[in-house]
């Protein structure tokens, strides 16, 4: 799935586009490697982004299309 896509699914990131100006400026990284919106996302995967002054690092736990909100945490594990 692409990285943009994940991001909005598993709700970590509100809208698609917030999600695409993100990986534009450099502040998302997969992996300890910055990642442009069409990068692949895969299980076990290490996402970190920049929000202001504080960052936030989840590890890929399932990748689904669609997934209602009350179950959308269950997509990543914060590290």
């Amino acid at each position: 799935m692409r990285l943009d896509k994940y991001l909005k699914v598993s709700r970590l990131v509100k809208r698609r586009t917030v999600a695409n100006e993100a990986c534009d400026a450099g502040r998302v990284m997969i992996n300890g490697k910055v990642a442009k919106s069409s990068a692949e996302v895969k299980i076990g995967d290490v996402i970190e982004i920049g929000f202001g002054n504080k960052a936030v690092k989840v590890e890929v736990e399932r990748i689904q299309e669609t997934v209602r909100k009350e179950e959308a945490q269950e997509m990543f594990r914060y590290l």
